[in-house]
């Protein structure tokens, strides 16, 4: 008697599991749904929470004006009182807000994600070592005020940033290294800042030391269309190279194998994020932790897998806005908001160290 074989199909054919290849076919892609869900999900709570905090910075004050007023001042219309304490005090500190907390976060979780290491943010690896100690040789050495000191920081972070990279390059680029060169470098900068504001006029360091702590004090349209107009280019070019930063995740061989021209793409994000972070200085000052914050935050919220460059942005934000509404309002007397900002980042930085060293990784 002759029996006949009948193939067995490749979708119930049993894994090493006991798990048939279509349910894990199924159970990869109900994962993956999810995980676009969960990302979906934050990033519009984020983007909910930015609105909200942008709405009560608008609304609260030493007067409160209702929304109705707001959107009328928004719109060009003359509101006796609002028209100047919203329109030339609120909207641009707020607007300046927005922008800065964005610059930083997307900046931070780019080079943390470039270099796969949490503690790569520019306030760690010296960027905004160098913006600062340019600004403080602006105001203490040169005697500048205003924009130009604006200008001296942009091109102090520019100018680090390049120095560091091209000093960590050599014999091929190692994110390791580049992160123990800028914390060196960062050493040497705020030795230099302590240095000159040892030597300078009392007025000099008042001013200094505002700038240096971050500050929206200062918020004027005049700060705020320099930082509008970077990310309005620098942003969109970054979100639009999303998925190639991920992929540099998986190093370099592997992001190759998928298509990425890796040292494009690295070249594009590191002066992306250096432009951003510059603006935001120059803007605001270094609001000490924002960028460190922002990214760890997002990835949190977000899950694992996830586009991080949105969600930290809008984590910045956030940060920023809600800092700078603390610091105003909330302490007896008004502080800048890197103040906040550094009470709350110095203890993540303390946790991030303590489980970095737990679990053996390396920094």
């Amino acid at each position: 008697m002759s029996t006949t074989e009948h193939p067995v199909s490749a979708e119930h054919t049993l894994d090493r599991d006991g798990e048939t290849v279509a349910h894990r076919v199924a159970r990869i892609v109900a994962g993956r749904r999810a995980r676009h869900r969960r990302h979906a999900v934050a990033t519009i709570v984020l983007a909910v929470l930015v609105f909200a905090l942008f709405a009560v910075a608008l609304m609260f004050g030493n007067t409160f004006y209702t929304p109705d007023q707001i959107v009328r001042v928004i719109l060009g219309e003359t509101v006796p009182g609002a028209s100047f304490t919203v329109g030339d005090l609120r909207l641009p500190r707020a607007l300046l807000a927005i922008l800065v907390g964005a610059g930083f976060g997307m900046a931070g979780v780019s080079f943390q994600t470039l270099l796969r290491n949490p503690l790569a943010s520019p306030d760690i690896i010296g960027v905004s070592s160098g913006a600062g100690a340019a600004a403080v040789f602006g105001i203490v050495v040169l005697s500048l005020n205003g924009p130009v000191v604006s200008l001296f920081a942009l091109g102090g972070a520019v100018v680090t940033a390049l120095a560091i990279y091209l000093l960590s390059i050599k014999g091929g680029f190692a994110g390791t290294r580049l992160i123990l060169i800028g914390i060196g470098i960062a050493a040497m900068l705020q030795s230099l800042i302590s240095y000159m504001l040892s030597r300078a006029a009392n007025w000099d360091i008042q001013v200094a030391m505002q700038w240096l702590t971050g500050s929206l004090n200062n918020a004027s349209w005049e700060r705020v269309l320099p930082m509008l107009i970077a990310a309005a280019v620098l942003v969109p070019l970054m979100l639009s190279q999303g998925r190639a930063l991920g992929a540099l995740q998986l190093g370099d061989d592997s992001a190759s194998g998928l298509g990425v021209r890796v040292t494009l793409t690295r070249l594009l994000f590191i002066l992306g994020a250096v432009g951003l972070l510059a603006f935001a200085t120059a803007a605001a000052g270094p609001v000490a932790f924002v960028a460190f914050m922002a990214g760890p935050i997002a990835a949190r919220l977000t899950g694992p897998g996830a586009n991080l460059l949105l969600p930290s942005a809008l984590v910045g934000a956030a940060l920023v806005l809600g800092s700078d509404l603390i610091a105003q309002f909330l302490l007896g007397t008004r502080y800048p908001v890197g103040v906040v900002t550094g009470v709350l980042g110095a203890p993540y930085l303390i946790y991030l160290l303590i489980r970095t060293n737990r679990s053996g990784g390396s920094l």
